[in-house]
């Protein structure tokens, strides 16, 4: 069935033949190469931000690159941070990609924002990508003072695959006995791999953007084997998680007719029966992605309700 006309009318643009594909081996370099450069940037080019490249080098000898945004005339100021992981299906993006929301969030807020440059599959498969999150993340904490950020004033956050890789590090903080994050901002998140692979979604989600068939294909490069079957790790699909308690306060937003709809709900209130203080928000007529159309009335309504969530987080 056709969900085109339940698409908010702000994002007719998205829904255009030219914007509709499958993820694959074959397009995945060409689609790698469109989502270097970030959407919008003349937007944000005479914010006062200042933009730093840090690097950390690990066990295995790979130099880990982390992107630093901080406002110019707070230079000698101790900033809350905000923990950023780009998303892209797990198999491309970079930090870069998110530069327009991470230094209006900078210019705004008054905050820092670290986003962290993870490798991607399928070359590299899990755990490296949310390993990789973890040691940026560690870093971060280590060189708090040098780098000007409050370490007691830490949340993370992430969108779509980088959301999932939020949800992921949390978890995986908390079976290490490790909770440096007071927040974690989880934006349309990517959580369960059995979704449009042995878990059929909603009918009316997923049409556009991200499809049933791109996320199979995501799943399976980050897995290294076909998605939805059994001993899926619960760091690479948190919605494996048996166990979801004792995690940071969670924001969480996601579109209506996103393919993740209902694997964002069914983990939004698994955590608050959790226990865990949970904030959701459901955009009627959202798609995937949706904030792209800047200054769109969504993105303006997420936008507000996220700054109001990190400013009463960060204060």
């Amino acid at each position: 069935m056709s969900t085109k006309h339940l698409v908010h009318p702000s994002l007719e643009v998205m829904t255009l033949p030219e914007m509709v594909f499958d993820l694959s081996t074959d397009v995945l370099q060409e689609l790698r190469d469109q989502r270097m450069a970030p959407i919008g940037l003349e937007l944000v080019a005479d914010l006062p931000v200042a933009k730093t490249e840090h690097t950390t080098r690990l066990a295995d000898g790979h130099e880990l690159r982390l992107v630093m945004y901080r406002p110019v005339d707070r230079a000698e100021d101790t900033l809350a941070v905000v923990y950023h992981i780009h998303g892209g299906g797990m198999v491309m993006g970079t930090p870069e990609m998110m530069e327009v929301r991470n230094k209006l969030l900078v210019d705004k807020l008054g905050i820092a924002v670290v986003s962290v440059d993870y490798r991607l599959a399928p070359e590299y498969a899990h755990p490296i990508p949310v390993e990789d999150c973890y040691a940026g993340l560690m870093w971060l904490i280590e060189h708090a003072q040098e780098l000007r950020v409050d370490p007691e004033r830490v949340v993370s956050m992430g969108e779509s695959a980088g959301g999932g890789l939020a949800a992921a590090l949390s978890l995986l903080l908390r079976d290490r006995g490790q909770n440096p994050l007071k927040h974690q901002y989880l934006i349309y998140p990517m959580l369960d791999d059995r979704t449009g692979s042995t878990v059929e979604p909603a009918a009316t989600t997923g049409e556009f953007i991200w499809t049933r068939a791109s996320n199979r294909f995501g799943w399976g490069a980050l897995l290294g084997h076909e998605p939805g079957g059994e001993g899926v790790s619960c760091y690479a699909a948190p919605a494996r998680a048996e166990d979801v308690s004792n995690l940071p306060p969670t924001f969480m937003y996601t579109g209506a007719l996103d393919l993740f709809m209902e694997e964002d709900l069914e983990f939004a209130k698994r955590l608050m029966s959790a226990g865990v203080p949970t904030e959701l928000h459901v955009y009627q007529g959202a798609i995937h992605g949706f904030e792209m159309i800047i200054g769109g009335p969504l993105s303006e309504q997420s936008s507000a309700d996220l700054i109001r969530s990190l400013t009463l987080t960060l204060s």
